[in-house]
């Protein structure tokens, strides 16, 4: 079975950070989540208010970090939830239990959307973004390289591939 779901939203509030019986760290949180499409009324996206808990250094990492407003990209799978209310009545919750949470923006552009994505991971180390290997161009499978030192953002291709097949 497959249980995978990755979010990006903003912090409603600060992280709530607890400590188990035993010690064990766990935040929770709730990320606004726009939605894809907007209304065809009011012509505006709707919010999901999804709740996220992070256990053990993630929580950790995210009650040190994260503050309202900050833009996450949780990385994790959902989960249901049973508990009893107040008045006895049985209710069913659906969270999300991260394994991975990373930053959406950059901490100067907490109130903007920005593009710096690096975080927590639950193996215990931080994730970069994956270097590109090769010199400018590299292959055909690891994207883009840095542009040439002269500033010419062209360059000359030096190999022939032949006719093509079609």
């Amino acid at each position: 079975m497959l249980n995978h779901i990755v979010i990006m939203g903003r912090l409603a509030r600060d992280p709530e950070l607890r400590h188990t019986q035993s010690g064990v760290a766990v935040a929770s949180f709730r990320l606004a989540v726009d939605r894809d499409f907007k209304d065809k009324n009011t012509g505006e996206r709707a919010t999901d208010w999804i709740d996220v808990v992070a256990w053990r250094q993630t929580g950790e990492f995210v009650s040190r970090y994260f503050t309202k407003g900050r833009m996450a990209v949780v990385e994790g799978r959902l989960q249901m939830r049973d508990w009893t209310d107040k008045d006895g009545n049985k209710r069913t919750s659906a969270e999300v239990v991260a394994d991975n949470v990373y930053f959406g923006d950059s901490k100067r552009d907490g109130e903007g959307g920005g593009s710096y994505s690096s975080g927590y991971r639950q193996d215990g180390g931080y994730s970069q973004p994956a270097p590109r290997s090769g010199s400018y161009g590299g292959d055909a499978l690891s994207g883009y390289g840095a542009p040439p030192a002269d500033g010419d953002s062209f360059s000359e291709l030096t190999t022939d591939d032949g006719p093509l097949p079609f």
